[in-house]
């Protein structure tokens, strides 16, 4: 997994320890950007770990949730981290979604539990204790898990809820149903719109919709439109690191799906 550290810029730490794990993860969200282009590229998701690695490190790109957390949880078992595939319900107007909806991580290190996440597009820099109750700062906003009366946990970012989690683990190939989905419903936000964007030092630069550049720093927003294919590649290059012989389609998909100008979204 050396070309996975190098990709990420990060040294193999000395122990699976928690202060190795806060720096990884915050390399990787620095450096692998969240993106749903495959699916509108027409390229197939395969939730494998070779495939995975090869997609982010062999050919420089990102993905959606079971991508990215798919292939940092491969790494993490390369450097000693005990990791386990957790099932999401992604919350929307505060009510959680189906289940398998968002793909986390739990990571045993330092004889704590905690949530690893490179893949939900806005959250914590940071991991965070899954075993605390308590408030846990981050620069993203300030961070607290909830016990449900059905013993799952709620994630919650400045008290608003993110996504309930379950704490039992799963095997990668149980996501592989909601996966398609995400890939193939009209439905789904994935099938709707193109989204790429990546957490810079000072804030976060997102395409979006295939002609929308958001930068955000310090959280002011600024938005500009892209007006030709040139300008998009070279964004998508610039930004993203991704390199891209054309363009995902731009029209109406034809399962029905609509690309229209879209925030970074989960899973």
């Amino acid at each position: 997994m050396e070309e996975y550290l190098t990709r990420i810029g990060a040294s193999r730490p000395a122990s699976p320890d928690p202060e190795s794990l806060r720096e990884l993860q915050a390399r990787h969200l620095l450096t692998v950007p969240f993106e749903n282009l495959s699916v509108h590229l027409g390229e197939p998701v395969v939730l494998d770990d070779r495939a995975l690695v090869e997609k982010v490190v062999d050919r420089n790109r990102g993905g959606f949730c079971y991508e990215v957390n798919g292939a940092f949880a491969a790494l993490l078992r390369s450097l000693g981290y005990r990791v386990s595939f957790l099932s999401a319900r992604v919350a929307a107007d505060g009510v959680p979604r189906a289940p398998f909806d968002h793909m986390a991580l739990r990571v045993e290190s330092g004889s704590a539990s905690w949530l690893v996440d490179v893949g939900f597009g806005r959250l914590s820099r940071y991991p965070f204790r899954l075993d605390l109750r308590t408030e846990q700062p981050d620069p993203e906003g300030v961070f607290r898990v909830a016990e449900t009366g059905e013993g799952d946990l709620d994630i919650l970012q400045d008290d608003v809820l993110q996504y309930r989690v379950e704490q039992r683990p799963y095997a990668l190939s149980d996501f592989e149903m909601a996966c398609w989905w995400h890939q193939t419903s009209p439905k789904s936000h994935f099938t709707r719109s193109t989204v790429c964007t990546i957490l810079t030092e000072t804030g976060r630069v997102t395409l979006s919709g295939g002609r929308t550049l958001i930068h955000t720093v310090g959280g002011v927003r600024e938005e500009r439109e892209l007006l030709t294919d040139t300008e998009v590649l070279a964004a998508y290059r610039k930004h993203f690191g991704i390199e891209l012989s054309t363009l995902p389609p731009a029209g109406p998909r034809p399962d029905g799906g609509s690309r229209t100008t879209a925030e970074p979204a989960s899973p």
